[in-house]
């Protein structure tokens, strides 16, 4: 057998390949990429990129050493077999932080929106929309503790998931306090489970001293019956003043707004850096895990990996299980399509001039472009087959006079056009966009 792809990734393939779905779709990924450029740019996002690893320290710093990201699910890079310090990222948001403080990006205006987008790794059991190696869109705000940042970062989630078509999502609201708020709740969690530890799963047992609001989000099944059992009091019952006037302006804005949220009081989110606002964003077309993303602010994450205080707020959501959300809704996106023109040659000699037509053309538009001699009816089937909507035709008569023999594949018309009119002739099929224009279907002669 060949050698096939690793457990837990996907090829991203092209238009027109057998057994695609909407997430193996390169076009698909890159459509939510544009449409997530479009609407976080305008907001004043700026695009910024990091490595795909990063030192190990700053995962453990930043996401956490009570999560099962860092005690389980890291994939470790190893070079010359003296340095196991580098990590695959499996999170955007501390490499964003870290390439923040690094690069001195405190100086730009605050506070600073900034977004990014690829690949993430982890190394977790694998199932429908979750994998080892996926995708996610992150957005970042950095140097503001105000609300209206927090109502604003939940929208924009909601405004990118619109752009895309997709209606049936909903925003699930919490708050996990300040750290203080925090440390009470942490208390009144290990004095409930400690009296019942023989009952916890073996990680909730380790979670119990470390970080006992992680025993919350346990996916053992006794674990959760537990929880239910003890009647565990919520997050929210433990909020200080401070938190909960937080909590109430960001909801203030985002029913001012008219985004759509419900409470959800077992909010506590994976990651230890949260504090005050978190949220998910859940879709029940990907499955029993229905969360696409979610995101919370993170005011003490700088100063975790060793710089100055400085708060910050952003989400991240996950390509693939959005695209599972958009299939489930019978959602498409625009396909790759093919390209305005495809010129062919009609006998060997011109061969050349074919191809140094294409190229010209490609100045303005798409356009590919027959190796070999053909027949007037191959090169039509070879144009349709590659989504082509004009076919020009190249022979010895049309070389000696400087023209080609245009088709419109779309409209049935043919014409001839001369050589440097061309490009002109191209760009008149082409929308404002750069876009094929789309022509009204041929009517049939009377």
């Amino acid at each position: 057998m060949a050698i096939q792809r690793p457990k837990g990734t996907q090829d991203h393939l092209p238009d027109g390949s057998p057994k695609l779905s909407l997430d193996t779709r390169a076009v698909a990924f890159q459509h939510v990429q544009d449409v997530s450029r479009r609407v976080l740019e305008r907001a004043g996002a700026q695009f910024l990129a990091t490595p795909v690893f990063e030192e190990a320290e700053l995962v453990k710093r930043g996401v956490g050493g009570s999560t099962d990201i860092v005690r389980k699910e890291m994939f470790t890079v190893y070079y010359f077999g003296d340095h196991g310090g580098f990590i695959l990222r499996p999170e955007g948001t501390a490499g964003l932080v870290r390439a923040y403080l690094q690069n001195g990006l405190k100086q730009l205006p605050a506070p600073l929106k900034l977004w990014t987008h690829g690949p993430m790794f982890r190394a977790e059991n694998v199932q429908k929309g979750r994998l080892r190696q996926f995708h996610q869109v992150d957005y970042e705000v950095l140097g503001s503790t105000d609300p209206l940042v927090d109502a604003e970062a939940i929208a924009l989630m909601v405004d990118v998931v619109a752009a895309l078509g997709l209606t049936g999502v909903r925003v699930k609201l919490g708050s996990i306090g300040d750290p203080a708020d925090r440390e009470t709740y942490n208390a009144y969690l290990r004095g409930l489970f400690g009296a019942h530890v023989d009952r916890l799963s073996d990680d909730s047992k380790e979670r119990l001293e470390r970080n006992p609001m992680r025993i919350l989000d346990s996916k053992s099944a006794g674990d959760q019956a537990l929880i239910a059992e003890l009647g565990v009091k919520p997050m929210l019952d433990f909020l200080g003043d401070d938190a909960r006037a937080h909590f109430e302006a960001v909801q203030t804005y985002l029913n001012s707004w008219d985004v759509a949220y419900d409470i959800d009081p077992s909010i506590v989110r994976g990651l230890d850096y949260y504090r005050r606002t978190a949220w998910e964003l859940h879709h029940e077309g990907v499955g029993a895990k229905s969360a696409l993303g979610g995101g919370g602010r993170y005011d003490g994450l700088a100063e975790q990996l060793g710089g100055p205080l400085v708060p910050g707020i952003g989400w991240a959501f996950g390509i693939e299980r959005l695209l599972l959300a958009m299939e489930a809704e019978g959602l498409d996106v625009p396909g790759s399509g093919g390209p305005l023109l495809y010129v062919a040659a009609l006998d060997v000699a011109n061969v050349g001039h074919a191809a140094t037509l294409a190229i010209a053309a490609r100045r303005v538009a798409r356009a590919e472009f027959a190796y070999r001699a053909v027949k007037p009816g191959t090169a039509f089937r070879d144009a349709e087959r590659r989504g082509a909507r004009l076919v020009a035709l190249i022979g010895s008569d049309e070389v000696a006079r400087d023209v080609v023999s245009v088709k419109d594949l779309a409209t049935g018309v043919q014409m001839t056009v001369g050589t440097r009119d061309l490009p002109a002739y191209l760009a008149g099929h082409l929308e404002p966009s750069g876009s094929v224009a789309q022509a009204a279907p041929a009517q049939e002669n009377a």
